[in-house]
């Protein structure tokens, strides 16, 4: 049975007679457990409404939304991991925002981080307003950096490289200059963002990890493990990251605000100074270091009864006062670019390369079967790195596994049946039975695409169960250990 809590807030003066809107906001993790003191506030001022938020954990939210949308018992707001936006938006589950936010007094494009904000946009049209957000930059030892003769972090990829082989020559074997665990997606994903790899091609239907952009980012992470500058190994075989952090083990881990405050905690006093984040480098032709858009957005469901009250609540959520004490109860990093400038964030350099990651950040692709995706690219990689795989081999296997994983796309594409690049349903869709023969011609699993196209009987369709997993936060391990700063 699904772990989760329920808190009902009632607005003052509710015993008036009046008729009382009942809204109910579904929120993950240590989000959920805390955003009822804010509603608490909004609730009080508005006898009319009564809002019942649900706690979720992480773990079962993926399928519990999916088992909701399927049953049609959403609820009429919720966060929602940024990486899920596309699959809810192809299943037509969330309301389109664009006219709320440009009837707004409150929620503006412009007050948020393009590249965040481009995470809700699916095919031009907005089904999400960024509540918190993260990105993945260097922590980096700066003392280690110093003695090997660099007073700042390199901004580039080959003075980057050189300035870790700098490292682990001062360091002597066993040492390096930076961890990229094997079983983790995002570092070559980034690097191949940065060279310019569009990661799929064809409108998002086939591989493109092969193609020139993607060999070449992934020559360079490559050779980072064949020159011993990266310990070829992946997060569990890592005891304790931060006392090999600490003793020196490596210099440099490419991770999120989540570890802002484990790095506190967790290192010993004496180091407290000699570790900082830096933005990533960028590669040497001039194009910038981009990073990762994460985060969580609030979204509306198609299916409320309330939009208006909900949207509501999504704008005073999305407020400066309240991302303010958001960010005191949780340590999320604000969406709003205007609480940035509030000395809790200019007064610590170590928070502030995130405002300057934050500025150049980008969304992977945006389709359902991106995290399925993504899980296979850590797959090919550890494949080149160990030699069971030359670099070209296991690129080529891998566009070949993503073009499988793809073939549903591709017929619906073909059919006329997906609009634009995020793959959502076309109009010609709308309101159309596509039969149990129809799932089985496109593939033989009926997953999220296809649940999209079979728009009339989704209850004939059982969501499939998802990994555990966090979407606004890779790093589970760390996020598990307790509340970020």
């Amino acid at each position: 049975m699904l772990a989760a809590a329920a808190i009902v807030l009632s607005g003052c003066g509710g015993g008036s007679g009046g008729h009382v809107t009942e809204l109910t906001f579904w929120g993950m993790g240590r989000e959920g457990e805390v955003v009822g003191e804010l509603v608490a506030a909004w609730d009080a001022q508005r006898p009319d409404v009564t809002v019942k938020v649900q706690q979720i954990p992480w773990s079962a939210a993926h399928e519990k939304l999916l088992t909701a949308h399927v049953g049609r018992a959403t609820p009429d707001l919720a966060q929602l991991g940024n990486t899920w936006v596309p699959e809810f938006a192809a299943l037509r589950a969330l309301a389109p925002l664009d006219e709320r936010v440009a009837a707004s007094q409150v929620v503006a494009r412009a007050d948020h981080f393009p590249g965040i904000w481009d995470t809700n946009i699916i095919d031009g049209t907005l089904y999400g307003v960024p509540w918190y957000v993260d990105t993945r930059v260097v922590f980096y030892r700066s003392d280690l950096l110093a003695a090997a003769g660099y007073d700042s972090m390199p901004a580039t990829w080959t003075p980057w490289r050189e300035a870790l082989a700098a490292i682990a020559r001062q360091g002597g074997p066993g040492k390096y200059g930076i961890l990229l665990p094997l079983n983790e997606w995002t570092q070559p994903v980034i690097l191949g963002l940065q060279a310019g790899s569009p990661l799929l091609g064809e409108r998002e239907t086939r591989g493109a990890f092969a193609q020139p952009d993607f060999a070449r980012s992934f020559d360079f992470y490559l050779g980072l493990y064949r020159d011993g500058l990266a310990p070829p190994v992946s997060n569990n075989e890592v005891a304790n990251l931060y006392q090999e952090f600490a003793r020196g083990t490596f210099a440099m881990y490419v991770t999120g605000p989540w570890n802002l405050g484990e790095f506190r905690r967790r290192l010993p006093a004496e180091l407290q100074d000699a570790w900082a984040t830096a933005p990533l480098p960028g590669p040497d032709d001039g194009a910038p270091g981009v990073s990762l858009a994460g985060g969580a957005s609030l979204v509306v469901f198609a299916g409320s009864r309330h939009p208006q009250a909900a949207w509501e609540l999504v704008e005073y959520l999305s407020a400066p006062a309240q991302q303010r004490r958001f960010f005191e109860l949780t340590g999320n990093l604000p969406a709003h670019r205007t609480v940035w400038a509030d000395s809790a964030f200019t007064g610590d350099p170590r928070t502030l390369a995130f405002a300057r990651q934050l500025e150049r950040v980008v969304a992977t692709p945006k389709i359902p079967e991106w995290e399925q995706i993504a899980n296979r690219v850590w797959v090919a990689a550890e494949q080149a790195v160990r030699g069971t795989h030359t670099p070209a081999a296991a690129l080529e296997a891998l566009d070949r596994d993503v073009d499988r994983m793809l073939v549903k796309r591709r017929w619906l594409r073909e059919k006329g049946l997906l609009d634009g690049e995020g793959g959502s349903l076309s109009s010609r869709s709308s309101g159309r039975v596509v039969d149990r023969s129809t799932i089985a011609a496109a593939g033989s699993r009926g997953d999220a695409a296809m649940r999209a196209a079979a728009v009339v009987d989704r209850s004939t369709i059982t969501p499939e169960r998802p990994a555990t997993r966090d979407p606004g936060h890779p790093d589970t391990a760390a996020r598990a250990r307790g509340p970020r700063p």
